[in-house]
């Protein structure tokens, strides 16, 4: 429950930063962040392809 507080708490921060910076940086900043995931979801994809479980 403290977990959720503090991410809706990040969120609001978050959010309210945005909601002040320019549209430029915005777009910019969400867009590296967007790149961000994609590398890390490829490289989530491609270790799990090559390991093998037994779950």
């Amino acid at each position: 429950m403290l977990f959720l507080v503090a991410a809706l708490l990040l969120l609001g921060v978050v959010l309210g930063t945005v909601a002040h910076a320019p549209l430029g940086f915005t777009l910019v900043a969400a867009a590296v962040i967007a790149v961000w995931l994609g590398v890390f979801a490829l490289r989530e994809r491609h270790a799990r392809r090559g390991h093998t479980s037994t779950h």
